[in-house]
């Protein structure tokens, strides 16, 4: 061998072996998705029902999850803006408010949303039951402000801390929450006080939101959650992560 060969051999096998080591890091593509969900639906370690579910199905699709805890507000702001990829679970129709999201049609969940009481009962016949009470709820979740009656005494917090904190302080009647992440919020903290008074207000399906820059990603991902539903993933996720709460 051309002695003047072995520097271009050399180069040459850097070069495949940078490849090699590099490749999948280069073709791993990651969808930020922003919520203001907690435990058991989202959590930092992204084991949670959403993160689960939504997890499985861009993995199949080649993408992976990472989630970003924002204010509910925020977190609706930021997303229709593009800086984050979209937001992780939501209500049906926000697409008619914020024009930059696409509804990727296939549910994640149906959520019922309850109202969480410590010493206060009254019977609950739908929104109109709050209004004699003084109520608090989370900015941003759209369901809520948008059929809690007008003249209800109505406060709007940030995050549940605040929203637990005001109804263990008695500071208000009632608090609206969803279910799932109100009994996860009270295991968490192991609060003894506060239970769920009567039937939900709403029982709605979930779904995830992309911008619209990731508009033919949407099918696909909707595709690959039905294969995540008929594959019994998403049944044994189910068991695992929410069906320790359905017997509370």
């Amino acid at each position: 061998m051309n002695i003047n060969q072995r520097p271009t051999l050399s180069f040459l096998t850097a070069v495949i072996a940078w490849f090699v080591v590099s490749g999948p890091v280069l073709a791993e593509k990651t969808l930020v998705l922003n919520t203001a969900f907690t435990s058991p639906l989202s959590n930092d370690a992204q084991s949670g029902f959403a993160d689960v579910i939504v997890g499985k199905a861009l993995h199949r699709i080649g993408y992976q999850l990472k989630t970003v805890r924002l204010p509910a507000e925020r977190a609706l702001i930021n997303a229709n803006a593009g800086i984050d990829d979209g937001d992780l679970l939501r209500i049906d129709g926000l697409q008619k408010s914020y024009p930059n999201l696409i509804q990727v049609p296939e549910k994640i969940i149906n959520l019922e949303f309850v109202v969480f009481t410590t010493k206060t009962s009254f019977p609950i016949k739908g929104w109109k039951s709050l209004k004699p009470y003084s109520v608090a709820i989370i900015t941003g979740w759209k369901i809520l402000e948008r059929n809690i009656p007008a003249g209800t005494d109505l406060i709007k917090v940030k995050n549940a801390d605040q929203l637990f904190t005001l109804l263990l302080g008695n500071r208000v009647d009632a608090i609206v929450y969803s279910r799932w992440v109100g009994l996860g919020y009270i295991k968490q903290h192991k609060i003894r006080e506060i239970r769920i008074l009567g039937k939900p207000l709403a029982r709605r399906k979930m779904y995830v939101y992309l911008h619209k820059k990731h508009k033919n990603l949407v099918p696909r991902l909707a595709k690959s959650l039905r294969h995540i539903k008929a594959n019994g993933d998403y049944r044994r996720a189910f068991r695992k992560i929410l069906a320790p709460y359905s017997r509370r």
